[in-house]
């Protein structure tokens, strides 16, 4: 993903492919917030990362579907 449009890799894909990354990134956020509960997450920096990554598909998504 580069720096200047977060969407180049996403906009190729199919909205399958989409929806399969929104639910595999749910069930990473999923349990990497309860890892952090829990104090077990080495890196904190995942949960932003993977929680952006999650909201850029969704959007991807959205869009795919509106057109």
């Amino acid at each position: 993903m580069n720096k200047k449009n977060p969407f180049s890799d996403l906009t190729g894909k199919s909205t399958e492919e989409l929806a399969q990354m929104e639910v595999d990134l749910a069930a990473k956020r999923f349990t990497l917030r309860f890892q952090n509960a829990l104090g077990q997450v080495e890196n904190t920096a995942e949960i932003r990362k993977t929680r952006r990554e999650l909201a850029r598909v969704k959007t991807a998504l959205k869009i795919k579907l509106s057109q």
